[in-house]
């Protein structure tokens, strides 16, 4: 610290002698009480506003004194994905999402064979999902569903997409080529009829599952079938 001192010269020796004696107590830090209160230091080393935020906000271990503006952009953050859930939008079912069973239909072709089934899928997944378009069939034993024989699928109707909620269903109604006939039956085609013990029944995005008859088999004509889109109605 630097003090400018100016000594009026005056003619008395004993004014001299007592500014002589002022200068040496402020040199030698002496309990001048003019020494303490006229120092500026306190209120220029106080740190601005600016200074103190950016200190906070980059200082490790202060917790709540980071500013906060940047805690309410850090909270904000994750509100983009319930933002897009809110729009109602709903990812694919996928295949592990989704169990199918198959049961004979109420209203089928006359004949001998099972003529038509529904399969039935539901969504056993905790969140909702969604399911479309048509489906693949297959025509399989009780083993492996990959030794299967595709069926030549013929598209009936308009597909859209269905949101099954966890534990909702939706709907495919499949027609076969109905065997005709007592016995072993016939084909009007000529061709043999063929029984499948199961069906491996394919979704759009939501994987193959194997199905069963509770109450025979899948017996058929000309390897061909009739398939709706997936469904939120049950069908008959």
């Amino acid at each position: 610290m630097q003090y400018r001192n100016t000594i009026r010269v005056a003619a008395s020796a004993t004014a001299v002698i007592a500014a002589a004696l002022s200068l040496s107590a402020c040199q030698s830090g002496g309990d001048d009480p003019a020494a303490g209160t006229s120092s500026p230091a306190p209120t220029t080393a106080a740190p601005s506003p600016t200074a103190s935020s950016s200190a906070s906000s980059t200082s490790p271990g202060t917790g709540g004194s980071r500013p906060s503006g940047t805690a309410s952009t850090a909270a904000s953050a994750p509100a983009s994905p319930a933002s897009a859930t809110s729009t109602g939008s709903a990812p694919a079912c996928a295949a592990s999402a989704v169990e199918a069973g198959a049961r004979q239909a109420a209203e089928r072709p006359d004949g001998t064979g099972v003529g038509a089934a529904v399969v039935e899928f539901t969504n056993v997944s905790g969140r909702t999902c969604v399911l479309s378009g048509f489906p693949t069939v297959a025509g399989a034993g009780n083993g492996s569903p990959a030794h299967n024989t595709p069926l030549t699928v013929t598209r009936k109707g308009a597909a859209s997409a269905v949101r099954v909620a966890p534990g909702g269903k939706a709907w495919v109604k499949l027609t076969f080529v109905q065997v005709q006939g007592e016995g072993d039956g016939y084909c009007v085609s000529g061709a043999k009829p063929v029984a499948y013990p199961t069906l491996v029944v394919g979704l759009p995005g939501a994987g193959s599952h194997q199905v069963a008859l509770s109450d025979g088999l899948f017996a058929e004509c000309d390897n061909k079938v009739t398939a709706t889109a997936v469904s939120a109605v049950k069908p008959a």
